[in-house]
């Protein structure tokens, strides 16, 4: 019997566009020795619920919200399987991070041929997030942007719909206790990178999945002129200003008065007080051999 992969797939992910290949991808891992066992995700139900026998690799195609979305319902069950991602979704931060390609029928013949490694994830109170977690302006952009809009504009979307929350901005006063110590601040926007891009914007340029650390970026108070340019240099150029604090650290404790919503991978996420650490190694990720 050849090893078992069970292909997790999100029809609604880019469009939908991934539906059209998911026969051509079976075929690839079919090629490759793997038995393998398709289901179509559907969010809101555990994939792995009635999940019988035993899984040598789950290869997910979707985007940064249904890899999240993955993730979090194995840890749920306890499980530890490597997981293979083919891109789907508008950004995919995650599957770059990794090295795999944004064709999906090429990153299948990745996976097929790639090697295991071990890379961080991010976990705040008891959720988990591979790229990115945050707050504040911009920060729940890519939950509100609708389909539509990201599958026609791509990223660009993520600026245009941004854009519209520089006149509601809100000021989040924070303490956040980190490694080497603590600081008062009043955020606009607050992002927890494991990872370092966000939407494709190569944001937190030091940050790697393979560090043992998480960047933290927060976006001082200051005023709308300010704050777009500093936003503008931020998401296009991964620039840094006066405006900007960034820290280092492998856990962060951040309590604030106010409570923002939070997104986590482009999915609603965690409830102030927010507990979290960075998980050195703690996903099993193919990745390709070179």
């Amino acid at each position: 019997m050849g090893k078992r992969l069970l292909l997790l797939y999100n029809v609604k992910a880019g469009g939908g566009k991934i539906r059209r290949k998911i026969d051509a991808v079976e075929q690839i891992f079919a090629e490759a020795g793997y038995q393998i066992y398709s289901k179509m995700l559907r969010f809101g139900v555990n994939p792995f619920e009635d999940q019988t026998g035993e899984i040598d690799l789950v290869v997910i195609c979707g985007g940064d919200g249904t890899v999240n979305y993955v993730v979090n319902a194995m840890r749920t069950k306890g499980l530890d399987y490597p997981l293979g991602i083919i891109p789907a979704g508008t950004a995919n931060d995650f599957a770059g991070a990794i090295g795999i390609s944004s064709r999906p029928l090429t990153a299948a013949r990745q996976i097929a041929l790639g090697v295991e490694q071990r890379v961080d994830c991010g976990k705040v109170n008891d959720m988990y997030f591979v790229n990115i977690f945050s707050f504040g302006m911009f920060t729940t952009t890519s939950q509100h942007t609708p389909d539509k809009i990201k599958k026609r504009l791509g990223k660009a979307a993520y600026l245009i719909e941004g854009s519209k929350e520089l006149h509601n901005r809100e000021y989040i006063p924070l303490h956040i206790v980190y490694d080497d110590g603590q600081v008062d601040v009043d955020s606009m926007m607050t992002l927890v990178f494991n990872g370092e891009t966000a939407g494709k914007f190569p944001i937190a340029r030091t940050a790697s999945i393979r560090d043992g650390l998480l960047d933290l970026m927060i976006m001082r108070k200051c005023s709308t002129l300010q704050g777009a340019w500093a936003a503008l240099k931020l998401l296009v150029a991964g620039k840094e200003n006066k405006n900007i604090i960034h820290l280092r650290s492998s856990k962060l404790s951040i309590t604030s008065p106010l409570s923002p919503l939070t997104d986590m991978d482009g999915q609603p996420s965690a409830e102030f007080p927010l507990e979290i650490e960075c998980l050195a190694g703690n996903l099993r990720i193919i990745v390709p051999k070179k």
